[in-house]
């Protein structure tokens, strides 16, 4: 096998291990529990007491949210049953018997962060809040969340409902993985029935890159806030529990990740890698493409490199998208990511041609 080494012009590393900053050296973070996290490569850029189980208000509707859009269609009737009428806290002010859809409680949900179209999604779905917080709990258990355990569709305050800073940027990645998610919590504001809804995250109005976020606050909890912003590909989840400045906080953190890391990709699908020569073929060599791409996270201004492993030769017939060598990712000389490549084209053998009478004389007497 011989090797290439090509510089990489963009590219991503996930080391599980590394933090941009000192979590408890932060004196300004003002959180009693905070995450910084890449979405797309799950790395860590920041972390305080992340995985304390804290008691976590609205952001509990980003579960109601995935649940709903993952058991029901968006232009589903919904009527709504008396007790949404009970429920207290922020509210869409909802009516008993009065009809909207799916989509429409969904909007109430994340932007005006309704109690009570938690519990008119809930009991539509599944009949009752408490079999609805049960297959939030199934959900959260399908993520690997080990410190979260919900009780109702809204947060307002029981003992046992729960989650962690770790745990909501876990839901808040599975979220943005649905386009429909995104599509309804990253709206400003919206219209319908007379009354307009208006986004809580007042960062969507005011920070670069943001997407979206979810707001909350009780008593117990305090102030809770998730928020996602992307940048270059990078697409940060920040999360803050018991923040009494979670405005600030989540600027700060934010612009430190998108200061301190960038994603890069040095491997694209389809990228063509180099050739091969080969033997006994219809074409002299083929040609060699990535069979997939790869996106790392590094820190801003690193530089990666990708080495190529190839055959020396291959022998005529080659078929396209067979396997043909690796493609290694290196951070520092150690491998990052290893990326499968296979021919772009076939070669088939080359066809004999037809000797003359003279050729074949010539190496009947030449023993040829």
């Amino acid at each position: 096998m011989k090797k290439h080494i090509i510089p990489a012009i963009a590219a991503t590393l996930f080391l599980a291990a590394f933090t941009v900053f000192n979590a408890h050296a932060d004196g300004e973070i003002s959180a009693r529990s905070a995450i910084l996290m890449e979405a797309h490569t799950g790395a860590v850029l920041y972390e305080k007491d992340a995985d304390e189980r804290l008691p976590i208000a609205s952001t509990t509707k980003l579960m109601t949210a995935l649940v709903t859009l993952e058991n029901a269609s968006l232009e589903d009737t919904v009527t709504v049953p008396a007790a949404c009428e009970r429920v207290e806290g922020s509210s869409m002010y909802l009516k008993a018997g009065q009809t909207l859809t799916v989509r429409q409680l969904l909007y109430g949900l994340m932007l005006e962060s309704g109690n009570d179209a938690a519990v008119a999604l809930a009991v539509h779905i599944a009949g009752s809040v408490e079999a609805f917080a049960d297959m939030m709990n199934d959900r959260a258990a399908a993520l690997g969340l080990e410190n979260t355990h919900f009780l109702n569709p809204h947060g307002l305050h029981e003992d046992g409902h729960y989650s962690s800073a770790r745990d909501l940027a876990l839901i808040m990645g599975a979220c943005m993985e649905d386009p429909l998610f995104v599509e309804i919590a990253s709206t400003k504001s919206i219209t319908f029935g007379g009354r307009t809804y208006t986004n809580h995250n007042k960062l969507m109005w005011s920070y670069e890159g943001m997407v979206t976020g979810k707001t909350g606050y009780t008593k117990k909890a305090g102030r809770t806030l998730v928020t996602c912003a992307q940048r270059d590909g990078m697409r940060l989840i920040c999360v803050t529990l018991r923040d009494g400045d979670d405005w600030a906080d989540h600027e700060t953190l934010l612009n430190r990740g998108f200061s301190q890391w960038q994603m890069q990709t040095p491997v694209r699908t389809g990228d063509s890698l180099g050739r091969v020569p080969v033997m006994a073929g219809s074409a002299a060599s083929v040609s060699v493409r990535a069979a997939s791409g790869v996106s790392l996270l590094t820190e801003a201004g690193e530089e990666l490199t990708v080495q190529v492993s190839l055959p020396r030769f291959v022998y005529a017939g080659v078929t396209e998208g067979a396997f043909a060598g690796t493609a290694y990712v290196l951070q520092d000389g150690r491998q990052a990511a290893a990326i499968p490549l296979e021919y772009a084209e076939s070669v088939s053998r080359d066809k004999p041609r037809k000797r003359t009478l003279s050729e074949r004389i010539w190496e009947f007497f030449n023993g040829e």
